[in-house]
């Protein structure tokens, strides 16, 4: 099992910042990829970026450029740096982690936070 903690979140102006942190526990050796994802009212969970365990990173075209993610494996955090916010970057927020277990995949989510972008 992995628990995934996020921390970050709030209320900023237009072009601000803002930057989100995932701290993971459990069974971390087991992780082989974690993510942010994000989910606005009446759309869908997308994704916004991911990073592997071996440091890998994966965008969503619209975030390429003004998100950035990175990791600390001594501390098994995820960090989402948000610069350059749009009123449409509002969201509730998700950390995601995958696991695999010789075959298995397993994906866990935290419990969301909140980003307001105010225009």
């Amino acid at each position: 099992q992995v628990q995934l903690v996020e921390s970050g979140g709030g209320l900023v102006q237009t072009g601000g910042s803002l930057r989100l942190s995932c701290a993971a526990s459990g069974t971390v050796f087991s992780i082989v990829a974690m993510g942010w994802y994000r989910q606005a009212p009446g759309n869908e969970r997308e994704l916004v970026a991911s990073i592997s365990s071996a440091g890998s990173t994966n965008y969503a075209d619209s975030k390429k450029g003004r998100f950035t993610i990175s990791r600390d494996n001594a501390k098994n955090t995820v960090y989402l740096q948000m610069n350059s916010l749009k009123p449409e970057d509002t969201a509730v927020y998700y950390c995601h982690a995958r696991t695999q277990t010789i075959l298995v995949f397993k994906d866990y989510w935290g419990q969301g936070t909140q980003v307001t972008v105010s225009s």
